[in-house]
């Protein structure tokens, strides 16, 4: 090929990066945001699992949970022999609410 027939497809590699680039932070941003979500919901789940044992033994699972999860919000219940607790809180970044629920075995009341 001559060089007077590449002209043409000069500066083609930079117009397709310009158009792939956002495509990729944006498949990039998403996948960060889902392992935070998934990392919310880790801690969501234990936080949870702390809280019915907590209130199992007469303790107020609230103060736990807003020390471990920040800004969740606890809902307290009893079913039969269970103190059970869940807990929700809005996914950073997402439009998204994660919830977990556990129950512990109400024997130290």
């Amino acid at each position: 090929m001559s060089p007077a027939g590449r002209g043409h497809d000069r500066g083609s590699v930079t117009a397709e990066l310009a158009v792939a680039l956002p495509a990729v932070v944006l498949v990039l941003a998403c996948c960060m945001s889902g392992l935070a979500a998934a990392a919310q919901q880790l801690r969501l789940t234990d936080a949870a699992a702390l809280a019915a044992r907590t209130l199992a033994r007469g303790g107020d699972p609230d103060t736990l949970v807003a020390r471990l999860v920040p800004g969740a919000h606890v809902t307290r219940s009893a079913e039969g022999d269970l103190a059970c607790v869940t807990v929700a809180v809005a996914a950073g970044g997402l439009p998204l609410t994660l919830t977990a629920r556990s129950c512990a075995l109400a024997g130290g009341r």
